[in-house]
């Protein structure tokens, strides 16, 4: 019997990727369906386990901006336990380091920015992304806010430490574009590659006040406090998720991306200071 030619076998190719593509759609389908549901049917006897029962396998890498980091690992937790057979290892870092690894090639199935600007730049890299969740900026400040600081204009009292995120950072952009709209001038004494550097000199006391996100300073309660910014003056950080194409577990990828519009994971993300998308 003579070896099947190649066309063939490229045919048999085609045939196993768009039988793997199309399972992939359509269980992004269901389970989006499942997360458009209201909270009282989230929890209608079966949902989450055909949810579970049905979603691929597989270990997952996930790149997420840093602004995730805390609640991210505990939204892996919950689908990890949800999900058993699949494990997801999370790399963050500042949504412009993340486009880098991702233009560079760097192994990974999903990924998560704080702006859909940084996730534009890798399109062609990436399925189509969805909004996850929603965020805005704060003043930290000490614990106690001791400079008393109580809105956008103390920032320019040169007498203050005030951090930023680099303007490459999308907590930078944020920044820069609600000082500049108020036509406030900042001198910081730093610009951090990441917004949870910002938060981190403040708790560390080495800088008074930096712009960091309401999600920031709800995971160091105890550490620093958070001056509101009112929303006429603020800016709307938005989340968008998206599987890479170069992923080697295109399905658990996506069934991922799908679950993080779920009631259960809009929960985790609400309880930890994001706004619903």
């Amino acid at each position: 019997m003579s070896p099947p030619s190649r066309s063939s076998s490229r045919a048999a190719g085609i045939r196993t990727a768009a039988s793997a593509a199309a399972t992939a759609a359509a269980l992004l389908m269901a389970l989006t369906a499942c997360g458009g549901e209201s909270d009282q049917n989230a929890g209608a006897p079966g949902t989450a386990s055909i949810s579970a029962s049905t979603a691929p396998k597989g270990d997952l890498t996930v790149l997420a901006a840093s602004s995730l980091t805390d609640v991210f690992k505990k939204a892996g937790a919950a689908y990890e336990r949800g999900h058993p057979g699949t494990r997801i290892t999370f790399s963050f870092a500042g949504s412009q380091e993340l486009v880098s690894q991702v233009q560079q090639g760097a192994p990974a199935d999903v990924l998560v920015t704080a702006d859909s600007k940084s996730m534009d730049k890798v399109r062609a890299d990436t399925g189509t992304p969805a909004v996850i969740a929603k965020n805005r900026l704060v003043i930290a400040t000490a614990e106690g806010n001791p400079k008393g600081i109580g809105g956008l204009k103390d920032l320019a009292d040169s007498n203050l430490k005030v951090v930023l995120a680099a303007p490459e950072v999308p907590a930078g952009k944020y920044s820069n574009q609600i000082l500049d709209a108020q036509k406030i001038t900042v001198k910081p004494v730093s610009l951090e590659p990441n917004v949870r550097a910002v938060l981190s000199k403040v708790e560390l006391g080495e800088a008074d006040a930096g712009l960091v996100y309401k999600s920031d300073t709800e995971s160091a309660p105890d550490k620093v406090d958070a001056v509101a910014i009112p929303d006429a003056q603020n800016a709307i950080a938005r989340y968008p998720a998206a599987t890479l194409k170069e992923s080697k577990h295109a399905e658990a990828a996506a069934a991922f991306v799908a679950w993080l519009s779920t009631p259960e994971a809009r929960k985790i993300l609400q309880d930890a200071g994001f706004q619903q998308p």
